[in-house]
């Protein structure tokens, strides 16, 4: 039986050297997409809280605005750059970010969200440009880390992502400085322009993994390839993106419904050249299908709520924000995290059940607010959210934090 002398002193100090052999900080999606799961629960049962009236808000950032800030650049930002930091390695062969500097950049981004929360008297803005500086820094260290990468295996067909990466850090910077100046209407303009740069990287990551992973998945003999169409979807979403964003902020008069509806045309025909029968049998087929649909159907709503009033702006766009980037993301985070840990690409019933869970979300958010009434219908999808990603963090979070079943790094 081992002794223990309690006269000696006990260590007090974390040998960060070590971290470096956590299974955590071994590549980026490890600490991100744990991270993007416990704030998709956190702040998404807060935001139910105070929609059903048992949490107040006393922060000077209207509440709408956090929400919004932190479901797109931090929840959906974390997940993006976890997987293009992540993705980089096997593209490129270059080593990735990892260990102490992993560890330190996922400090920063968790130092923003807890940044929103500092109230000191006098001092009323002061997490406001805490929140901006540590946003900013997350960021630029991401992007850098990215782009040295890519240009160390000169990986030009691979530049577009540093492009994407650096508009939302744009956005995120533009969004926190409106809110800082109170042109509240203007930053939610801003915010919704950065979901549509969000959508383009979905057409672009989704344009190389979906077929991809059908034809591998099924075992069909070879995949669907539409380059001709992915490039025209990649130079439309731009076009829509830029067309959008100056009708928000300098020509409210603009007409944008046609844009849209141009894009939806593009998505909606590579949802129909992409689609096989055998696709809902396997969970990590559907749920990435369904989003790219969600992304096709939510587009033309967006194009209609031009031309009609019994369509909302702000109800299309949440079949995006939920139905596609929050279906595609936990998607996505269930096939890499089994993937790049050495396990089958087989997911449990239950992760199915999750899939499931923020597709209905996604459904009721959007077209069902006229039915229920939109606080019912914001409520219930919050709900059902909050549950989708906690069988998320059931499954994977132990995934994440243990080493590969392979023994191989990484």
């Amino acid at each position: 039986m081992k002794v223990i002398n309690l006269t000696e002193p006990m260590p007090t100090k974390i040998k960060f050297y070590q971290l470096s052999q956590w299974p955590l900080w071994a590549l980026a999606f490890r600490p991100f997409f744990l991270a993007a799961g416990a704030l998709a629960v956190f702040a998404m049962s807060y935001w139910f809280l105070i929609l059903a009236g048992y949490a107040q808000w006393h922060l000077t950032m209207p509440a709408t605005l956090w929400h919004a800030h932190e479901m797109l650049f931090g929840f959906a930002g974390v997940v993006a750059m976890g997987f293009l930091l992540t993705a980089a390695q096997t593209w490129t062969g270059v080593a990735s970010v990892s260990g102490i500097k992993l560890c330190l950049l996922s400090m920063v981004w968790l130092a923003a969200r807890l940044s929103f929360f500092i109230e000191i008297a006098g001092f009323e803005q002061l997490n406001l440009y805490l929140v901006s500086a540590l946003q900013l820094v997350w960021w630029l260290a991401g992007i850098i880390i990215l782009a040295d990468m890519l240009i160390q295996a000169k990986s030009s067909h691979n530049y577009l992502f540093v492009v994407i990466a650096s508009l939302l850090c744009a956005l995120n910077v533009i969004f926190l400085s409106l809110v800082v100046l109170n042109k509240m209407s203007l930053a939610l303009g801003v915010v919704d322009t950065a979901v549509l740069i969000m959508t383009l990287l979905v057409g672009v990551v989704a344009g190389r993994v979906v077929p991809f992973f059908t034809a591998r998945g099924l075992n069909l003999s070879e995949q669907v390839r539409t380059p001709k169409l992915d490039n025209l979807v990649v130079f439309s979403s731009f076009f829509a993106i830029a067309w959008f964003f100056m009708s928000q902020l300098f020509f409210s008069a603009m007409s944008t419904g046609w844009v849209f509806a141009w894009l939806a045309c593009l998505h909606s025909a590579r949802c129909v050249l992409w689609w096989h029968k055998g696709i809902l049998k396997v969970p990590l087929l559907w749920s990435l299908h369904v989003a790219y649909w969600a992304l096709s159907v939510g587009l033309i709503l967006i194009a209609l709520s031009y031309f009609s009033p019994i369509i909302l702006f702000k109800d299309a766009l949440h079949l995006i924000t939920v139905g596609t980037i929050g279906v595609m993301i936990i998607a996505m985070m269930v096939r890499v995290s089994h993937g790049h840990t050495g396990r089958a690409l087989q997911a449990p019933a239950y992760i199915s059940l999750a899939f499931l869970l923020i597709t209905i979300a996604a459904i009721v958010r959007s077209l069902l607010p006229a039915y229920l009434g939109h606080h019912l219908a914001w409520q219930l999808s919050a709900l059902l959210w909050v549950a989708g990603f906690s069988l998320f963090l059931f499954h994977c979070a132990p995934i994440l934090v243990n080493r590969r079943v392979d023994g191989r790094r990484g």
